[in-house]
């Protein structure tokens, strides 16, 4: 614990994070630059730098820089939402620690416990058993790990009368570790979709695409309200239903611009950061709002809004804004600059923060203003992070942020931008006549404007020799092939060639839809990496701190028990659906064959062909209990069918030479010997017969 607590008077912690912003600041300049160029060619701008030739006439920008970011960012969100579920799943590890990897009913241990037997016990009640309850004496102190979790499951295997292991050949068996990971992925995607996680997310792809790196904060414990209604009847038996709010603890992200997120300079990657800084642009009554949140101090709150604003303008942001004069627009702002980050246990004593850590440093998080200190508390996170994820949509090695598409393209941009003003330049002069007029030869003083039925009064020379047209040779040809070069360059330096994002005339090896399918393929893997560095940085340390999230602050949650482990999708989905679907018909074809068929897992070959044709497999595919109940309802349904036909209704006839149940096949006299039935009823020519030929042909004679 602090040796002492903090009062309104420590100052100097302000003036250590300020130190502490200007360093990232001025380390982040270079960076600056470089986005301000990624925006402006996104936007179509020629930068301050850029100086036109005097004899320039056009200030086109083409804006190719736009159409690829736009179709990078399309195709991100197609591989990542197309199916309209998070790309992220919850999976047991491939050896579970602590715990059996299987196990089975004892029908004598839960006879012996008194527990259900193991007809009476289904997957419902194993399921919430094993997961535990309020007040069972096994609940967790925050931060506790998966190991924590599995250690008190070999417990509940005796209780319910489970023993550990595989089961007998023909016994039922769970996979706790599998259920534990089935239950908390439905809860990470209940939570991701109740904190509009891919709304946020398509902000957080397109800062990515445009400057290279993306940056999502959270997760932080929010409280969401939901509206219902109680009936309330009264003392005469009126009935009335009265609105109820309830709230409900949910993580909620948000996603943090690079313009505003200050790195350790001396980091690459958001692992290897002391801390970092994120600037906020509050106006008088976001401020305010402060006050309303947990651990906010109202005093320094007060003071800082009777300072007044003091929000200091940057120089990229009359370039963002298209604003000549900025600073108007932020006049009545305040700057606040959030601090997460480690200091000594000294300087924690000295600056007056409240910690319970033994280390020697201490994490905390500071929110200043001015040279007030809005909030000051120990790191809350157990384990101890940094609440941002920062994905590079490209790497830049030894650097921490990222390259985006515009920086990949931009010689490729400036190329075409010169020759298409080249192009309309000439085109300019090629569509017009110049005239070659000899002075000399006409009368002094004339009008040198030319229009229809012009006049123009000669003195001396033959005719034509004063005026004649010249006519300037078209080069726009040669200057169109030169862009359309460079734009094949701007495909192969981004990795998004033009057909990919429906480009019109760009010429491709093949028009077949398999060729098509064959160029989309390849063009799929330059998305890859990008993909995979989003799984990587993202969307799996996003799935982990929502797991612990749960752990540490979900108290509603049922304890989801398990050895488990976070999956990024993302790069699953890249494979073309096409090809996927065909694949998988495939291999069922397969699989069907009668000596493969039990090592197939059937209802999972099913879930995947319906992904991969983008059908919700949970609407329209039974698991294998609801499909053994579906199943005894169709075989109930079809025996109620055959009986009907048996009493003589309406039904499928049966062969005339099928044998019914209980008779003899070979009872050549046709009573059925002592059944109940005919037998094989004697033909005429045969022996035994007994009528006429001609009132029983044989059946063959019929055909």
């Amino acid at each position: 614990m602090a040796k002492k607590p903090y009062t309104e008077e420590v100052s100097p912690l302000v003036g250590y994070i300020r130190q502490k912003f200007q360093q990232s600041e001025t380390s982040k300049l270079y960076d600056e630059k470089r986005w301000l160029k990624a925006y402006r060619n996104y936007r179509g701008l020629y930068g301050p730098e850029m100086a036109f030739r005097t004899n320039e006439q056009s200030k086109v920008f083409v804006k190719i820089t736009k159409t690829k970011v736009l179709a990078s960012f399309g195709q991100i969100i197609e591989v990542l939402f197309s199916q309209g579920k998070f790309p992220l799943g919850v999976r047991p590890t491939t050896v579970p620690e602590n715990i059996d990897k299987y196990a089975h009913l004892n029908p004598q241990a839960g006879q012996m416990n008194g527990q259900k037997s193991p007809d009476q016990l289904k997957t419902k009640d194993i399921v919430n058993d094993i997961y535990g309850f309020d007040g069972d004496g096994k609940s967790l102190a925050p931060g506790a790990t998966a190991t924590d979790l599995i250690k008190n499951i070999a417990q509940d295997y005796e209780e319910l009368g489970f023993t550990a292991g595989s089961a007998p050949q023909g016994q039922p068996q769970i996979e706790p570790a599998r259920l534990a990971a089935e239950q908390m992925e439905k809860l990470i995607h209940d939570q991701l979709e109740e904190s509009r996680a891919i709304t946020i997310l398509r902000h957080v792809f397109f800062e990515m695409s445009l400057l290279g790196t993306g940056i999502l904060k959270g997760p932080f414990t929010d409280a969401k309200t939901y509206h219902s209604y109680d009936t309330v009847e009264d003392e005469e038996g009126n009935v009335d239903n009265i609105y109820v709010a309830k709230t409900k603890s949910i993580p909620s992200i948000e996603a943090v611009s690079c313009w505003d997120f200050y790195p350790d300079p001396n980091a690459t990657n958001i692992n290897d950061c002391e801390y970092v800084i994120q600037r906020h642009s509050y106006n008088k009554q976001q401020l305010e709002d402060l006050i309303a949140k947990p651990m906010f101090r109202e005093g320094a709150i007060r003071a800082c809004l009777e300072t007044g604003p003091n929000y200091q303008t940057r120089g990229y942001e009359s370039s963002l804004y298209d604003r000549e004069n900025i600073s108007t627009l932020y006049k009545n702002r305040f700057e606040i600059l959030e601090f997460w980050g480690a200091i000594d246990k000294k300087l924690a004593d000295e600056y007056g923060v409240q910690y319970e850590t033994s280390n020697d440093v201490v994490h905390i998080n500071a929110w200043i203003c001015g040279g007030h200190i809005l909030r000051l508390v120990e790191n809350p996170f157990t384990p101890t992070r940094l609440p941002y994820l920062v994905s590079p949509y490209e790497i830049n090695p030894y650097q921490f942020f990222g390259v985006g598409i515009p920086e990949n393209m931009e010689d490729s941009q400036q190329v075409m931008n010169g020759h298409a003003r080249m192009a309309i330049d000439n085109l300019a002069l090629a569509g017009n006549l110049v005239f070659d007029v000899d002075e000399t030869l006409l009368v002094p003083g004339q009008d040198m404007k030319v229009f229809p039925g012009k006049i123009f009064r000669r003195q001396s020379g033959q005719p034509g020799a004063a005026i004649h047209g010249v006519k300037f040779p078209n080069t726009a040809h040669e200057n169109l092939m030169m862009f359309d070069k460079f734009r094949q360059l701007a495909d192969e330096s981004t990795g998004i060639p033009s057909y990919s994002h429906g480009a019109t005339g760009v010429q491709t090896t093949t028009r077949t839809a398999a060729g098509m399918s064959m160029l989309m393929g390849a063009a799929a893997l330059s998305i890859k990496t990008v993909i995979k560095n989003i799984d990587d940085y993202l969307i799996k340390p996003l799935g982990e701190s929502l797991f612990h999230w749960n752990m540490q602050f979900n108290d509603e949650a049922p304890q989801i028990k398990g050895d488990l482990e976070i999956k990024a999708q993302g790069t699953s989905s890249l494979m073309q659906k096409e090809v996927r679907s065909q694949r998988l018909m495939t291999f069922m074809q397969t699989a069907s064959n009668p000596s493969l068929a039990p090592f197939v897992r059937w209802h999972t070959c099913l879930k995947e062909i319906a992904k991969s044709l983008d059908i919700d497999p949970d609407q329209l595919i039974n698991d294998p209990e609801k499909a053994a109940i579906y199943a005894h309802i169709m075989g109930l349904a079809n025996g109620n069918q055959n009986n009907n036909t048996a009493a003589g209704g309406q039904g499928q006839m049966e062969s005339p030479m099928s044998v019914p149940p209980g008779a003899s096949p070979t009872d050549s006299t046709g009573a059925g010997g002592s059944n109940i039935g005919t037998g094989n009823v004697p033909l005429p020519g045969e022996t035994g017969f007994s009528a006429t030929a001609t009132q029983s042909p044989r059946i063959n004679e019929t055909q």
